[in-house]
């Protein structure tokens, strides 16, 4: 469906980050703009869980390592 584009370390590295992006916002009620965590975190999440990236298919970038032949 979608092109693998992400490799194993930046995959890693997105789901940590959305996940703590999510905490952040669960454990801050009052605080202002309080979405933007929200929908960061959830990007960020879905990209490393889905293993691509469509800001990265359209600029070309593809952290996979080269399959062998």
């Amino acid at each position: 469906m979608f092109k693998t584009n992400v490799g194993n370390v930046d995959r890693a590295i997105r789901i940590v980050v959305g996940v703590a992006l999510l905490v952040w916002w669960y454990m801050a009620p009052d605080m202002s703009l309080r979405w933007v965590p929200l929908v960061l975190g959830l990007i960020a999440l879905v990209t490393g869980v889905l293993s691509t990236c469509p800001l990265y298919s359209i600029l070309g970038v593809n952290t996979c390592p080269a399959k062998k032949a």
